[in-house]
């Protein structure tokens, strides 16, 4: 009796080769594709078979043939007989297509993924020597350097590549030409595709998996280029932190090459101060601070370690004098401070500045710059811990001043230096310090110019030119409101920014409560001002039709500015219609919501843009006997009101916002009142937290006044979009920032809102 033999089973055996397909396009010719083509045989016993060969033979398992050809089908190839319009050259052998129209990222993905796992289902896969799409394996790994720039010690280069069979080979040019030539990354990494093929000779390629480069084209486009290498100020070292971050993977290693000192660096301003690492305070400093004023302390002392410029933007009234008179002091400690610290303020800060150094930091040698007989003092600054002075002087002084090394400048409210073109910003530009800060809880007023003025002053290069900036962030940011833009800026400035907001930080401090109160215009009042609207917005519109929108910039905020005069006070406005116009209704309702507070035993501070004004309430308080001082521009001691009121002396302090928005310490108020709203919802948040601040002990009540349905009423609107703007860029969340537009003008300068509504 005979025994059947074991039926043979046939080993799937696939050849990977280029060679061209013609593809019928209508032509006469056709087209022709240099793709891969795969043939297909079954091995039983060392006797070959053709995939497609219909003859029968006892030593085939048609079903097992079958499921191959499914598995092989599987990774996207395509069955040479089943394309109608395609053929292979005479002889050329060919089962498969794998991309009939030669896409090379498909070419690779195939020979990347689907080979090894056909390997690893026991296929035996040749591939023919002079294959041109060929992939390293994951034994390749990926190296970087970053690379000190000769010819600029503060700029670095970057180089990434790959290691193949010993041999570093540079990826860069590769990546940036790829980037360079796809119509649009949203195409290149569409979510169809494994990988993107990234060559690596002549017949190697590096496959990247699309999210992967999508991330890493976010990090090389940041940088800028010099042919097919990428370079970038040291500022910019952050970026490396991301990069290593996007090429991360377990299958195939990174390796860091050379110096790794700028590596380092990046690692450690992407991460800022160690939070294990609490950082010891000088027993000179007559203070206790608050955990997050410890913290900001160690983040300057973060900036001061790794030779980078900052903002430190907390809230108004959360410390920033105090955190930045403990890193002056710690530096003295440690034996740094060989030269002074210039704080430059405005000019009616100086005197704050002084005593704080003087309660805070008695050890502190401290010279205030300032004054006719300043001159004196210039041979001896050098000589002190801390010289302290204005940005109307830098400006003016600014040759002698700029002879003088500094170890650290501060600007302390420092959007002063928002109009990069001012005398003082160039001025503040020129000075010798090894270290730089900024101050300001408003580091973007009405537009993110301002944040370019204070980085090109603290770290020049960090955001490029003003007109890279301009394209690159404020156009697609404030025009298009593009939200990846947005992001991008928020990450590169991210590491050089700290803010802390009271709600996060200060919880302990009391109530904050808004209340805008709506005040109708009725009779000759009403009148004016939509007698000045409608003259002004036909005014406006001619200029708009004959100027442009840009153009028309001082016709709008003449038109603006009268009509906001109407909503305070008629005797505001300049034009022989207004004399005969003496009611206020704002006034009136103002001198009420006093009297009713006072009775209520609350202290005030009235906040308004215009002087004038401020006498017009200041005569109204005295006709019904209530005590009050005074703070303008034109105040000659600023002291003197502040402390009248500090004191007791008088319940009501009458503001105006640019002499008193800012610096002043004013806890003893509970009711802050706003009397006209402006542009810039900053510069009112930095009014009402002269009150609402560390130290307050109740609750505090601010009421916005502004005229119903009037321009003042659309002000508001726009506040919103300028704050905004600001949280984009300084907050955790996305937002959307807008420029004013033909829309809001008409909108701004609309007709007054039918009272019966209003009512």
């Amino acid at each position: 009796m005979s025994i059947a033999a074991a039926p043979v089973r046939g080993v799937p055996c696939l050849r990977v080769f280029a060679d061209t397909l013609f593809v019928a396009d209508g032509s006469r010719r056709g087209e022709e594709v240099r793709t891969a083509m795969l043939r297909l045989d079954f091995d039983y016993g060392g006797r070959r078979v053709r995939a497609g060969d219909p003859r029968p033979s006892g030593l085939r398992d048609r079903e097992a043939e079958g499921q191959a050809c499914r598995v092989l089908e599987s990774f996207g190839v395509l069955e040479l007989a089943q394309l109608d319009d395609c053929a292979e050259a005479p002889g050329a052998g060919v089962d498969y297509v794998v991309a009939i129209d030669g896409d090379v990222h498909a070419l690779c993905a195939f020979a990347a993924y689907a080979v090894p796992q056909l390997k690893k289902l026991g296929w035996r896969v040749e591939i023919e020597a002079e294959y041109p799409w060929q992939t390293v394996g994951n034994d390749a790994p990926l190296y970087a350097a970053a690379m000190p720039d000769d010819k600029r010690p503060d700029w670095f280069g970057l180089e990434l590549g790959i290691e193949v069979e010993g041999q570093r080979i540079d990826l860069l040019p590769a990546l940036l030409d790829l980037l360079d030539h796809a119509p649009d990354l949203g195409a290149l990494v569409r979510p169809a595709r494994r990988c993107i093929a990234v060559r690596v000779d002549d017949r190697r390629w590096l496959p990247v998996p699309p999210a992967r480069l999508q991330m890493l084209a976010k990090v090389l486009l940041e940088l800028y280029r010099e042919g097919g290498r990428l370079r970038a100020p040291v500022a910019r070292a952050p970026l490396i932190a991301e990069l290593c971050a996007t090429l991360h993977d377990a299958e195939r290693p990174l390796r860091w090459v050379g110096d790794t000192r700028i590596r380092e660096q990046a690692f450690a301003m992407a991460m800022g101060p160690r939070r294990a690492t609490r950082t010891a305070l000088p027993a000179e400093l007559r203070a206790e601070l608050r955990p997050y004023q410890r913290d900001g302390v160690a983040w300057l002392q973060h900036l001061r370690e790794h030779g980078a410029g900052g903002v430190l933007a907390d809230d108004m009234g959360l410390g920033k004098t105090l955190q930045t008179i403990a890193h002056v002091l710690i530096e003295k400690q440690h034996g740094r401070l060989d030269r002074p610290a210039m704080i430059v303020t405005l000019t009616s800060l100086v005197g704050n500045w002084q005593r704080e150094l003087a309660r805070f930091a008695p050890s502190l040698d401290v010279c205030v710059y300032h004054g006719a007989d300043r001159a004196a003092r210039r041979a001896t600054l050098a000589g002190h811990d801390v010289v302290v002075t204005t940005y109307p002087l830098v400006a003016r002084d600014r040759e002698h001043l700029a002879a003088v090394p500094l170890h650290l400048l501060v600007l302390d409210e420092a959007h002063a230096i928002k109009n990069d073109g001012a005398q003082a910003a160039e001025a503040v530009r020129r000075l010798d310090a090894r270290h730089r800060l900024c101050l300001s809880g408003t580091p973007i007023e009405n537009h993110l110019g301002e944040l370019w003025s204070l980085f090109d002053f603290l770290m020049p290069g960090l955001l490029g030119s003003r007109d890279d900036f301009q394209v690159g962030f404020r156009e697609p940011i404030e025009v298009r409101g593009d939200r990846p833009r947005a992001q991008a800026l928020r990450e590169r400035v991210r590491p050089y920014i700290l803010r802390r907001t009271k709600d996060a930080v200060a919880r302990e401090l009391p109530a904050k409560t808004q209340l805008v109160r709506a005040v109708g215009l009725t009779g000759a009042q009403r009148e004016l001002y939509e007698a000045i609207r409608v003259a002004a917005h036909a005014d406006v519109r001619r200029q708009i039709r004959t100027r442009g929108l840009a153009g028309s910039t001082i016709a709008i905020l003449d038109a603006l500015l009268k009509l906001r005069q109407v909503c305070c006070d008629p005797r505001l406005v300049a034009c022989d219609a207004a004399r005969g116009v003496t009611a206020s209704a704002k006034l009136d309702v103002l001198l009420e919501l006093v009297g009713q507070q006072l009775a209520d035993g609350r202290r005030i501070l009235v906040f308004s843009q215009f002087a004038r004004m401020l006498g017009l309430v200041s005569e109204g308080l005295l006709a019904r006997g209530v005590g009050h001082v005074t703070l303008t521009g034109s105040t000659p001691d600023r002291q003197k009101p502040i402390d009248a009121f500090q004191t007791g002396r008088a319940d009501v302090f009458l503001i105006s916002l640019k002499a008193g928005g800012a610096g002043l310490n004013l806890v003893g108020a509970d009711t802050v009142i706003h009397y006209d709203p402006w542009w810039n919802p900053a510069a009112q948040a930095q009014a009402t937290d002269r009150a609402h601040r560390i130290g307050q002990t109740k609750p505090v009540f601010v009421h916005d006044l502004i005229i119903a349905g009037s321009v003042e009423e659309r002000m508001l609107s726009l506040q919103r979009h300028k704050r905004d703007l600001a949280e984009a860029i300084l907050a955790p969340a996305s937002r959307d920032g807008a420029r004013l537009s033909e829309r809001d003008v008409d909108d701004l300068l609309a007709p007054l809102a039918d009272p019966a509504h209003d009512a």
